[in-house]
């Protein structure tokens, strides 16, 4: 699988900034972002790249007066540990609860749930805000006995955690060969144990047929949007989904998007502007 490496530099630069960047890149095709003082390195699959569709997103970042330069290489596969060591993963702590390392960290400190993650490219190791909402989110979730979907699943940080909460049996899928690989990986490497990975998009749930106890959808807008009304068909009465992956200014389009598939919104949280909803039937 060959990658293109990609480095953006954004004037001005801020946290705020480049955190806005890399959810318009993941928006068309990004996969994996590293901040850096100077901008933010990105990765994306070299058969999924289109210049005319980064060139537009450029175009319209939704930050005014904002200008962003940009270089590429090409990568072939690599020990994408060894760059995510050297580069920026570090254990982090999740509401005091769950702590999320890699097989090369030492000293980690103590949680109650420790999750072991070799990101590899798969986007997903609890320090993006997204996937620190959903975690912490579903620290507070009752998941006993219960049947869980991860759609988008990345690295299935979040299924390890809900099987580790008690969940009876997880599904995770994700579009990507890469990630379903890296989620098998991370899966064996915690010794969890019912959890099914499957490559595909949103029709694998109306192949299946089958209903969840809890959804968990960590993408973007767009695909929330589009792909909504099928989580609600394979939720079972008094079933929850947990979306994030958006914007605070996206709320109100996902929660009328929410209404349209006769879900009720429960409640919303948000960090740096990235934002967390919870739904149920």
């Amino acid at each position: 699988m060959k990658y293109l490496s990609f480095t953006f530099h954004p004037t001005p630069c801020t946290e705020t900034i480049t955190d806005v960047l890399a959810g318009v890149l993941g928006e068309v095709g990004f996969e994996s972002f590293v901040p850096s003082e100077k901008g933010l390195e990105a990765y994306i699959q070299q058969n999924f790249y289109e210049e005319a569709t980064l060139q537009q997103a450029l175009e319209d970042f939704p930050i005014p007066d904002v200008r962003i330069a940009y270089t590429y290489r090409k990568y072939e596969d690599r020990d994408w540990n060894e760059e995510w060591e050297k580069n920026f993963f570090q254990p982090i702590v999740i509401d005091g609860e769950c702590v999320v390392h890699s097989t090369f960290h030492r000293d980690v400190p103590w949680a109650k749930y420790d999750i072991v993650i070799n990101p590899q490219m798969a986007f997903g190791t609890g320090h993006h805000e997204t996937t620190c909402l959903m975690m912490k989110e579903l620290l507070h979730t009752n998941l006993e006995g219960k049947c869980v979907l991860d759609m988008g699943c990345g690295t299935s940080i979040l299924a390890i955690l809900a099987r580790m909460r008690g969940a009876d049996r997880c599904l995770a899928i994700d579009i990507d060969e890469w990630c379903v690989r890296n989620s098998q990986e991370n899966i064996d490497l915690n010794h969890i144990d019912r959890i099914a990975v499957k490559q595909g998009d949103v029709s694998t749930l109306a192949e299946m047929g089958e209903t969840f106890d809890v959804v968990l959808a960590n993408i973007n807008r767009n695909i929330l949007l589009t792909d909504m009304q099928q989580y609600a068909r394979c939720m079972k009465p008094g079933a929850r989904l947990l979306m994030s992956g958006f914007y605070r200014e996206d709320l109100p389009l996902i929660q009328a998007e929410i209404a349209r598939c006769e879900l009720t919104s429960f409640s919303f949280d948000e960090k740096n502007n990235w934002t967390i909803v919870t739904a149920g039937k």
